[in-house]
């Protein structure tokens, strides 16, 4: 009994990982991590630069990565499926502080200010 409840389990598991369908154009981790960096620091720019345009801005950067913009939706949505896109966002955060170090500091005292949101993990 007991083995047909694991076997039956462990084949529900992995049915349930297979949640979506792996993209046909599969984006590394890697990439997903400098192009979400990317418009991170873009959105950032935008706030700070009038008549700036993130349309262009966001094609500009999937066009630097030869990344179309449906195989990044795609990406995105099986990454989150699978769970994986956490490590791409810390990969990303990474990426942002090692272009500007002082954004540390500043992230940490802004998080302080706004004790909602959880403690600054780097």
């Amino acid at each position: 009994m007991r083995k047909t409840a694991f076997v039956l389990f462990s084949f529900l598991m992995i049915a349930c990982s297979e949640l979506i369908d792996k993209p046909k154009n599969l984006i590394g981790k890697d990439t997903m991590s400098e192009v979400l960096a990317d418009f991170a620091l873009t959105e950032q720019l935008s706030a700070v630069v009038e008549n700036n345009n993130l349309d262009n801005d966001t094609r500009y950067i999937l066009q630097q990565k030869k990344i179309k913009g449906n195989d990044f939706v795609e990406n995105y949505k099986y990454y989150t499926a699978t769970g994986e896109i956490e490590q791409i966002i810390d990969k990303a955060q990474d990426i942002i502080l090692n272009k500007d170090p002082k954004a540390k500091i500043y992230i940490e005292k802004k998080l302080k200010e706004n004790k909602k949101v959880p403690a600054f993990a780097k």
